[in-house]
């Protein structure tokens, strides 16, 4: 008994302190995990740019180099108002987003009809298929100078190289979602002497929406990445060609500024795709987890 009273004794302290120093960390996640989306955005935001100031204050680097958080914002706003007045810079945003717009309707066409015969077909599924994951798994953005040097520094390049950089993943999505129809599904579709369209339409397009929906996702922001390289690189028009002039001036306050809007730009239109996979796939089960975890 007197061997084992202090023991015992001993234990639970040690036991109580460990639970308290796990509360503690699991009352913070809990903190965090529990903040309106806004709020925690802003408070990553906010230990970034504090973290970016302490190295431009304290590491020692160059301001030239890494200009600091103030002067970013700073020029954010001049970019804004340069925009907001709808002279030379809204332009060149404007041509941007016709070659983003004008790829990704190409890829997402050529992707979905391309994706339904893949997937539909054995030798599609087969011989296709794996060429396509191998040429989607490659430096997509290295082709940029042989789509320039074919169609020249127009508009034509930009928009070819965005439609190039973003049909793949709706073609490989597409094609995945066409074979998420079981066979289950497909004997009681028939089993209610549904045609082969009634099939086809309501059952293998309707499971395959949230994978072409996916795939849609990543095509728009990969549209933005062709577009804007096939800018930089072959020059001449484009908010790509904006970034490049400043790059080119050691402007990196701009350069970081004009990202930031690419970044918008973005950002909008992958919001538009999200909305519509709402829209058009309400029923589906991501969807409605999605919706009860807001509530």
């Amino acid at each position: 008994m007197a061997l084992t009273t202090p023991v015992s004794g001993r234990e639970p302290r040690s036991a109580g302190g460990r639970r308290r120093k796990r509360s503690g960390l699991g009352r913070a996640g809990s903190f965090l995990n529990n903040l309106p989306q806004p709020i925690a955005v802003l408070l990553v935001v906010i230990v970034v740019l504090a973290f970016w100031q302490l190295i431009v204050a304290v590491g020692g680097v160059s301001e030239i180099i890494l200009p600091p958080p103030l002067a970013v914002i700073e020029e954010i706003g001049v970019v804004a108002v340069q925009l907001a007045t709808g002279g030379f810079l809204l332009g060149q945003l404007w041509l941007t987003i016709q070659e983003i717009v004008l790829g990704f309707l190409l890829a997402s066409a050529v992707g979905f009809l391309l994706g339904l015969w893949i997937g539909q077909t054995r030798f599609g599924q087969r011989a296709v298929m794996p060429l396509f994951v191998v040429v989607e798994a490659s430096p997509k953005i290295a082709f940029t100078p042989v789509f320039i040097a074919w169609f020249g520094f127009g508009i034509s390049s930009k928009f070819l190289m965005a439609a190039f950089m973003s049909v793949f993943p709706v073609i490989i999505n597409t094609a995945a979602g066409m074979s998420a129809a079981s066979e289950d599904e497909v004997k009681l579709f028939r089993s209610m002497r549904a045609s082969s369209w009634d099939i086809f339409w309501k059952l293998r397009i309707m499971r395959a929406l949230p994978f072409i929906f996916a795939g849609l996702k990543i095509a728009i922001v990969s549209a933005v990445t062709g577009a804007v390289a096939a800018e930089f690189i072959g020059g001449g028009v484009g908010f790509g060609e904006q970034v490049r002039v400043a790059a080119s001036r050691i402007a990196l306050d701009r350069v970081f500024a004009l990202i930031f809007y690419l970044s918008i730009l973005g950002l909008i239109l992958f919001g538009a795709i999200s909305w519509a996979q709402r829209k058009f796939a309400f029923w589906d089960v991501t969807s409605i987890t999605r919706k009860k975890e807001k509530k």
